[in-house]
């Protein structure tokens, strides 16, 4: 006869603890749906974090202007010692040519000397090494073959130099490449942040950044606190006439700079060449404390020295800031980073 039992029953602590696991997921589940909308950044926030990326970008941008300016000298250079290798070669084979004639005349009056023969199948290394050889050359031969060596050592090394240097200008373009990465993994990053926003919250962003560089590029009270040279002085005029020009990384204009593009062209306007990057533009000149500036002297921010701008006088700065802003005038104690010196060229 079959057996008729009742299902076993779930214990009441079974009970207990399904039921109170199931509880504590709805809530949870409530408390991520609640939490969901206050996780996401409000427009400040995004602003704050966007700013330290585009300062993080400018860093690698002073970088990259770094690799970018040494490819180019390095692509001079060694184009230089190129043509300097052609031209010694066609020096040196004048000079064998020209053993060659006086090869061909002792052919023709009773043979060629023993060494002059063996010379043009081999390297004159060889002989004159010896001293024994010498005694067979003739005056003339001798002369001949010394320049030969001479030229020989001179294009080996120019060859080995040039060598080194396309090495080189491989690492260069190399770092170049990877800083021109770093830069634009800052910006997509600062981008993919702001695309966060809802279009009420960009829109309000971009007028407060317009409304911004509306009135920095407006002229200010330069105070009368310098007087700049004659070279500071049209530096700074050149700058001013650029105000309201975009920021982009490794422009150096006249469509758009980045902080070293700006110095760079300002003072090449003047008719004075400093270098390219921040941190190179600070052997420019002489150094200075911040009571020391007058117009147009450089001042330059941060502890890695990587952003430059020409000083406007009352305190302010006239600069090409970061990505999404334009040249303008700036206080020295809103760049968001610390004076360290000024310059003067």
């Amino acid at each position: 006869m079959a057996s008729h039992r009742r299902p076993k029953q779930p214990s009441r602590t079974r009970v207990t603890v399904l039921t109170t696991a199931a509880a504590a997921a709805v809530v949870l589940s409530a408390n991520a749906a609640d939490a969901a909308p206050s996780e996401k950044p409000g427009k400040d926030e995004v602003k704050a974090k966007v700013d330290k990326l585009y300062e993080q970008a400018e860093q690698a941008t002073e970088k990259y202007n770094g690799a970018k300016e040494k490819q180019q000298k390095l692509q001079k250079e060694i184009s230089t010692l190129q043509d300097g290798v052609a031209r010694g070669q066609q020096d040196l084979n004048k000079l064998r040519d020209g053993l060659g004639s006086l090869a061909t005349a002792q052919y023709r009056s009773g043979g060629i000397d023993a060494s002059v023969q063996l010379f043009l199948s081999s390297d004159p290394d060889d002989f004159l090494d010896r001293a024994s050889t010498l005694d067979q050359l003739s005056a003339q031969q001798v002369d001949a073959l010394k320049k030969i060596q001479g030229k020989q050592r001179e294009l080996a090394q120019e060859r080995a130099e040039a060598a080194e240097k396309l090495k080189d200008l491989a690492a260069t373009r190399t770092e170049l490449g990877t800083k021109k990465n770093e830069v634009q993994s800052k910006l997509a990053a600062a981008q993919k942040l702001l695309n966060t926003l809802t279009a009420k919250e960009k829109a309000a962003l971009a007028t407060e950044q317009a409304r911004a560089d509306r009135s920095a590029t407006e002229r200010v009270d330069l105070g009368n606190d310098s007087s700049p040279s004659g070279r500071a002085s049209a530096a700074f005029a050149a700058a001013q006439s650029q105000l309201g020009k975009p920021y982009v990384y490794g422009a150096t204009g006249t469509a758009s700079y980045d902080c070293s593009g700006l110095t760079s062209w300002a003072y090449a306007q003047a008719g004075v060449s400093i270098p390219r990057t921040s941190e190179a533009q600070t052997g420019a000149g002489t150094r200075l404390t911040r009571s020391q500036l007058q117009v147009g002297d450089l001042v330059f921010f941060f502890n890695d020295l990587h952003h430059v701008g020409l000083y406007a006088g009352n305190g302010q700065i006239l600069h090409a800031p970061r990505t999404g802003t334009v040249v303008r005038y700036e206080s020295m104690d809103t760049i968001g980073g610390p004076f360290m010196f000024g310059v003067r060229v």
